[in-house]
């Protein structure tokens, strides 16, 4: 399936489960309650990932002082924005997702699966990949004199 595919079914599937999940809980615990637990989970995802980002912002700080590539810093960091904007985002579905973003073990596992399978360097097709140099071009430099 192709990207844009799957994007535009996450798109028209996702509120439909979130609408019969918000319908089936308000049905068990009442209307307040429900509206009070998807406030509760929004509060909660915006002081996690306040915290989580923090974290993480200073570990690529450390990292960077070492001389050392914060590779998995950096891919945490789009980790936590995407799980705090599911966080924000009204709903039981997305707030399950959300917090797996904010858990460091999950965040870290997740983070493990994009650097090896969507941006290694052995990977054919990699953003990262650097491209075969052309053997039969000499590089240098020349001034001209006058």
């Amino acid at each position: 399936m192709k990207t844009m595919q799957a994007l535009f079914l996450t798109f028209l599937i996702v509120p439909f489960v979130e609408i019969y999940l918000l319908l089936q809980v308000g049905s068990v615990i009442g209307t307040f309650p429900t509206v009070f637990l998807v406030v509760f989970t929004a509060t909660l995802g915006a002081w996690l990932l306040r915290r989580q980002g923090f974290a993480t912002w200073n570990r690529l700080q450390n990292g960077l002082r070492q001389g050392e590539i914060p590779a998995y810093e950096m891919v945490e960091g789009p980790i936590l924005l995407v799980g705090g904007a599911l966080l924000l985002t009204p709903g039981f579905f997305t707030d399950l997702f959300g917090f797996a973003c904010l858990i460091p073990a999950l965040r870290r596992k997740i983070a493990d699966y994009l650097i090896e399978r969507h941006l290694s360097g052995n990977q054919t097709g990699s953003i990262f990949r650097q491209s075969q140099r052309d053997r039969s071009v000499i590089e240098g430099e020349y001034e001209k004199h006058r």
